[in-house]
């Protein structure tokens, strides 16, 4: 709490400058969709994962990136982690262990920093949850400490729900059925509750979306729930409050924990693509998620130059494990050895509140815009691992999986591990000057506080005492320079810094990262297409990395690096022809870090690649309108080889994967659409898991789907 003193000061200017010749539309209103009528980048709708200000992405000397309802819909993501993945440079997956991974400018998991609503989450609760009740998707590239507390070195990804809008009467409704019996029935309503002369205005919104599938691997069901309600209140002209609920079930039978690699284990990791659909798991393997959110958001304009919004909430959630999950073939690769039987629940909540103020002023006769507040939150999360070896071994052309407790040395039952509370109190201040017409410098500072209390429910020891306890107290920045040298085209350059407390229980400093970036944001061929370019060089200082060979464990590095560049465009050819991509290139690397060997021996990793990271990731997207009723597309994505390994003696293969689709509007609201994924039915792995082994993508899949609005 030392320095809060110095940062709420340099906030008390936020209403010491005077009020602002000129008025901002500060107005309170809740956030809505944003679709684009036409489609493109959306460089021009504000956002609010690249600054506090109410910027647009062209007007932010960042890399800002967005996946809008409308590019959800017509690329056909089925969760938020496909919309993700739709943006510049993201390679994002879901192997179960691991929630909701994500590989972004050269760093994963923790070091890239994932939020539902502006409210950041563990890393192990972004599992992909279906994409309905998502209004869209977020990405701010590089250090973004400064927006969303200590993390984020390598970017940050928000995930943003449906809410109340004012609307008098919306509804819409969606039905598919595909390949491995995978099915959906999702439903939106939007409806005013008052009459539109009553004084007080009530807008209400629900979404329900139910998705099911056999998968593709043997035995592995999935059966999840996902559900929205908000209620909008326009209490008074200038003041509104939104109540904002979701809730969000997901059950998985004989959960897929990966398909062993073949011996050798050097070089190009292969699997038996004869087997490469059975499922190693347990017959009564499990895992089970619930979430709940709730969210109370006032929004109030004090006058046409100073806002305010204010979001308390409350997270909840339980994961529960029963898996037996590593898998490896004996040295004649004619029997998997099976080992490691988990018996886990993860149960944990977050309470915080978030205040923004928004003000428009004159600071040396120049234009300036201020935003600033302060965030408290408490994380508690209780651990109840188990597990034991299990070894058990089965032929793959013909085996009884078997049941989780006739396994060797299993019993049931929880066993409480830990509970690692984290407090964490901020505040924050970011600024606009416009330095002219044409050139704006955009600055923040962010403090954090953050306690970590960890209590251990175990036998106590010398070397596991009761209680540990630790506090951190990282300052953050941005500067960024933007010049907007015609209407439609600026360039720009930004330096901005990230701080990170240590994963759980570890008792270290906090890291520390800094990033330099260049950029640019255009439109050309007379507003025809819209394009971004950006090139980064990113430094992050003493952290730790999840061990490749234990996801229990962690690995202590001294630094890693990455440079790159990331570009997306997008163009409408003709009036019937859309072209959209994006490619990222990455030159990712330890710059210093030193682990045991395989033998015990410590060896230098300087140099190399950090796993689960491709050199480059593209993806292309080509529609067709045909005529007014029939629109058709093809698209592309490639991701490049990773390693399995930090000493990148493994490797999966780089891939390709290819799709189309074929929609015919039946009417003016309906719509039904035809879709294949995996045209080529490649075989390839989404991440390089541990043992190792692949995680394997779906192959070739068929879906129709029927979509209608009113």
């Amino acid at each position: 709490m030392k320095r809060f003193s110095l940062l709420a000061g340099l906030l008390g200017c936020l209403s010491a400058n005077g009020w602002a010749q000129e008025t901002l539309d500060l107005a309170p209103v809740t956030i809505e969709a944003t679709s684009s009528a036409e489609p493109g980048l959306d460089l021009d709708t504000p956002i609010t994962t690249g600054s506090r200000l109410g910027l647009s992405p062209r007007e932010t000397p960042a890399s800002v990136s967005v996946a809008n309802r409308d590019s959800i819909e017509r690329h056909g993501a089925r969760n938020f982690q496909d919309a993700a993945n739709s943006l510049p440079g993201v390679n994002a997956t879901a192997p179960l262990g691991f929630g909701g991974f994500v590989s972004y400018r050269g760093f994963t998991s923790s070091q890239v920093t994932q939020m539902f609503n502006g409210i950041v989450v563990p890393t192990g609760l972004a599992r992909p949850v279906d994409a309905w009740i998502y209004d869209r998707v977020e990405l701010v590239g590089g250090p973004s400490s400064l927006l969303n507390g200590a993390g984020s070195v390598g970017g940050s990804l928000n995930y943003i729900t449906k809410l109340a809008n004012r609307q008098e009467q919306a509804a819409e409704g969606k039905i598919s059925y595909g390949s491995n019996d995978t099915r959906e029935m999702s439903f939106g309503l939007n409806h005013a509750l008052t009459d539109p002369a009553a004084d007080v205005q009530h807008y209400a919104r629900l979404d329900v979306s139910h998705n099911a599938s056999n998968d593709y691997i043997d035995r592995n069901q999935r059966d999840a729930w996902s559900l929205a309600f908000s209620l909008l209140s326009d209490l008074t002209p200038d003041l509104s409050h939104t109540l904002a609920l979701e809730y969000q079930d997901e059950v998985v039978d004989s959960p897929y924990w990966g398909t062993p690699v073949l011996n050798p284990k050097v070089g190009e990791l292969k699997i038996d693509r004869h087997n490469r659909f059975n499922n190693y798991n347990v017959a009564d393997g499990q895992y089970v998620q619930r979430t709940r959110w709730l969210r109370s958001i006032i929004d109030y304009r004090i006058n046409d130059s100073t806002s305010l919004r204010n979001t308390l909430y409350h997270l909840g959630t339980e994961r529960d494990y029963r898996d037996l999950e590593t898998y490896q073939y004996n040295p004649g690769n004619t029997v998997v050895n099976r080992s490691t039987a988990y018996l886990v629940r993860h149960s944990g909540e977050q309470n915080g509140n978030q205040f923004e103020l928004r003000h428009q002023s004159s600071l040396f006769g120049l234009d300036s815009r201020w935003a600033g507040g302060f965030e408290y939150r408490i994380n508690s999360t209780t651990n109840h691992p188990w597990n034991v070896p299990a070894n058990n071994s089965v032929t793959p052309d013909d085996f009884d999986p078997g049941y989780f407790y006739g396994l060797p040395g299993t019993r049931p039952g929880f066993v409480s591990d830990k509970t690692n509370q984290v407090t964490t109190r901020a505040l924050f201040v970011e600024n606009r000057l416009m330095l002219t017409d044409k050139l704006a410098l955009l600055t923040g500072l962010r403090y954090d506080d953050i306690d970590l209390d960890v209590t251990n429910h175990r036998v106590v020891t010398a070397s596991n005492p009761r209680h540990l306890r630790r506090s951190w107290e990282p300052v953050t920045g941005r500067a960024g320079l933007i010049y907007q040298f015609v209407p439609s085209a600026n360039v720009y350059v930004q330096y901005s810094t990230a701080a990170e407390q240590p994963n759980g229980t570890q008792n270290f400093d906090v890291s520390t990262g800094k990033q330099w970036e260049v950029g640019s944001k255009f439109s050309y061929l007379d507003g025809r297409g819209s394009a971004t370019a950006a090139a980064y060089h990113i430094v992050r200082r003493d952290f730790a990395v999840t061990d490749p060979q234990d996801p229990t464990n962690t690995l202590a590095v001294g630094q890693q690096s990455s440079r790159g560049i990331e570009l997306a465009s997008s163009l409408r050819i003709t009036p019937r022809l859309l072209a959209e991509g994006n490619f990222a290139w990455v030159d990712a690397q330890y710059d210093e870090f030193n682990e045991k060997n395989a033998a015990g021996v410590v060896v230098s990793r300087k140099g190399n690649t950090p796993t689960n990271v491709p050199e480059r990731v593209a993806n292309l997207w080509l529609t067709y309108d045909f005529d007014p009723r029939w629109q058709g597309g093809v698209d592309a994505r490639y991701v490049a080889k990773v390693y399995a390994d930090s000493a990148n003696t493994q490797y999966v293969p780089g891939y390709t994967l290819y799709g189309s689709f074929l929609s015919y509007k039946l009417d003016s609201h309906t719509t039904v659409t035809g879709r294949v994924r995996n045209l080529t039915n490649q075989v390839y792995a989404e991440f390089a898991h541990v043992s190792p082994a692949y995680y394997l993508g779906t192959p070739r899949t068929f879906e129709l789907a029927v979509q209608t609005r009113f």
